[in-house]
Parts: C-alpha cells; sequence; structure tokens
C-alpha cells in the first residue's frame, strides 16, 4: 500500500472517529483510528485504563501496540515505540472527555509538510493517547543549545514555521498555545520542521473571517498584550497566534525573550507596555520583521501569508561578525526562569 493511499484511508477513518458519538465511546473505552501501511502499525489494541506515568528510570507503559517510554519536559508528551516495528513515534495524552474536539483540528487542517498528521489513536479507560510522527526534537531546545541562530538558518526554520501557522488559519484554525516547543524537528540534520499537536487550538465555525476569542489561554513569555487586559472582550486569534511568532523569531536571533521577568506580574506588565529593544548587531530587515508581528496593537500587525512576503525571508541578511563575539557578562541566553512555559491561567475579568 503506497503511502498516499494509506493518508487518504487514514483521513476518512478520522471522519468515522470523529463522527461516533461520544456516549458509545465512553461505554466501550476502546476505539482506533484505521491504521496507515501494516509495515507502519499493527492492528492489536489492548484496553488501557490509565495514563502512563513513566521516566527514564521506570519501565515502559503498554498502552496497545505501543510503550511509552520518557515524558517530555512539562508536557503531557511520550516517546512512543511500537512492539512489532520498533517505528518511533509522539504520544500525547489527552482527557477522555471531550476529545473528539480536539481530534477534529486534524481532519479541518489535512497533510501538510509543516504540520505533524495523526497517524493513530488508542482510547483507554480515562484518557484517550493520540500518536504522531517521531522526531528529532524542538526548537526550544535547539535555541538552548544553540544560544542563538545565525539569521541564515533562522530565516530557513522561521518559513517553515510560518507555512504552517498560514496553513492552519487558512483552514480556520487558531493555534493559541503557540511557543518554539511547539515546533519539532522531522529530519536528524535538524533543517525540517513541522508543528507537533493541534489539541490545544480552536475551530472557527461559520465565517472563518471571525477569530474572535475570548480565552486567555498560552504561555506566559509568549501572549499578547491584548490577552492581558481587564476585562472578557474580544481578541483576534490570528493576531495573537502571529504575536507569539513574533517572539518566536526574536528568541531565535537573540537568545532571550523580548519580554521577560522572574515575576509574572512584572513580566505582564512589561508585555502591556509592549516596548523591547532588538541589538545593533541584527540586520535591518531582521528588525523590520519583528516589528511587524510585535506591534501592540493587534491590527497593526501583519498576518502570516504578509510575513511569508517580507524580504527578509527571500534573503536573511547576514549580521556583523560581532554577533559571534560573546562578552563575559552578556544574557544572550535563556535563564531558567524565563524557559519554563507555564501556562496562562483563565483570567476573570476581576
Amino acid at each position: 500500500m503506497s503511502m498516499g493511499m494509506a493518508t487518504t484511508r487514514s483521513q476518512l477513518c478520522l471522519k468515522r472517529l470523529l463522527d461516533e458519538p461520544q456516549d458509545n465511546l465512553l461505554k466501550c473505552k476502546r476505539v482506533r483510528l484505521a491504521p496507515p501501511p501494516p509495515s507502519i502499525l499493527s492492528p492489536c489494541l489492548r484496553h488501557t485504563s490509565s495514563a502512563p506515568k513513566t521516566s527514564q528510570s521506570q519501565s515502559p507503559s503498554r498502552v496497545g501496540p505501543y510503550l511509552l517510554y520518557e515524558r517530555c519536559e512539562r508536557e503531557e508528551t511520550y516517546r512512543a515505540v511500537h512492539v512489532h516495528t520498533q517505528q518511533q513515534y509522539t504520544c500525547q495524552v489527552l482527557p477522555l472527555r471531550g476529545y473528539q474536539e480536539r481530534l477534529a483540528a486534524y481532519d479541518r487542517v489535512g497533510h501538510h509538510d509543516n504540520v505533524c498528521g495523526l497517524l493513530d489513536v488508542v482510547v483507554g479507560q480515562d484518557s484517550v493517547y493520540v500518536f504522531l510522527p517521531g522526531h528529532h526534537g524542538d526548537m526550544h531546545a535547539y535555541v538552548r543549545s544553540r544560544k542563538r541562530l545565525g539569521e541564515e538558518e533562522a530565516g530557513l526554520l522561521f518559513a517553515q514555521m510560518l507555512n504552517a501557522v498560514m496553513h492552519c488559519h487558512r483552514h480556520g484554525v487558531v493555534l493559541r498555545d503557540l511557543k518554539l516547543r511547539r515546533f519539532v524537528f522531522t529530519d536528524r540534520y535538524r533543517t525540517r520542521l513541522a508543528l507537533l499537536g493541534l489539541d490545544d487550538c480552536i475551530l472557527l465555525h461559520g465565517n472563518h473571517d471571525d477569530d474572535s476569542l475570548t480565552d486567555r489561554h498560552g504561555c506566559p513569555a509568549y501572549v499578547g498584550p491584548e490577552l492581558l487586559t481587564n476585562g472578557g472582550g474580544s481578541y483576534s486569534g490570528r493576531a495573537a497566534d502571529v504575536w507569539s511568532l513574533g517572539v518566536s523569531l526574536y528568541t531565535m536571533l537573540v537568545g532571550r525573550y523580548p519580554f521577560q521577568d522572574t515575576q509574572p506580574a512584572a513580566l505582564f506588565a512589561k508585555i502591556r507596555r509592549g516596548a523591547f529593544s532588538l541589538p545593533d548587531w541584527l540586520s535591518p530587515q531582521a528588525k523590520c520583521l519583528i516589528g511587524c508581528m510585535l506591534r501592540k496593537s493587534p491590527s497593526e500587525r501583519l498576518k502570516a501569508s504578509e510575513l511569508l512576503m517580507h524580504p527578509w525571508l527571500a534573503n536573511p541578511g547576514v549580521p556583523h561578525h560581532s554577533v559571534h563575539k560573546m562578552q563575559p557578562n552578556s544574557t544572550l541566553q535563556l535563564k531558567q526562569e524565563d524557559v519554563d512555559d507555564q501556562v496562562v491561567p483563565t483570567w476573570s475579568g476581576e
């Protein structure tokens, strides 16, 4: 069976899974997506009763035909291996209640080179296990290890991030909790990126041009200023995603967040002001692109499709040689308090 036929088959079975009344699923407590080719997945499915609790020092947990190993840092995500084929996967654990809405985004988005597709689903007694492709690390860890990226490399990677976001936006999917950790490398040479996980996004219904949201959700360092205002007013979901992309590119190029503080209240105050500094050694075009995203007013930010046409992405500027000269007291690296991916709580409007 060709991969194209397998992809089509998986998409059709995903539709059937999403159409299944959830009451039926809660009764039987088990279901699986029709598998990709036999060389990848086995038809074996074993019932599982609870979410695994694994670490590097513990034995792996069995979920259907998979073994789940160490949990990724601060995430309900695990490295998984198929017991028969030894194929590597990424497993995300979702709550059982309401999981169909979380999976619907995969059907909406379809196939895209820069979005990790859904490969398999195992419904357990308490949780749903979503299996996505294996990867070679995420952008957050990569930037930490490299301190910061050169403009040419950053441009090639950021263009792929933009492509993923633009594709989702065009299909009425707002990503919300967008951050470097959400993008993973699909090749060992770390040149190809894909967005991992659509479970936390919002699907727009009816008129996709109306992307007004009211919930406040995201990672503190990446959240836009409009999400931090008092009251329950609506905001543009796509524009909020673009702000998060601006924080991502700034961090890739500079090696630290544009807004950072050890105290959440102080951090949010800085974000609300919207004032940030750009190092002199960044090229003018890179500064321009960052400025097109980190605009305090959401209506003034460019759309993802417009950002892809920016000159810097066509020919990323080469920064001055002084970019490689690190001063002893340089702050151009991520501090531990800056990399803690806390979640912005739901705002009550008080």
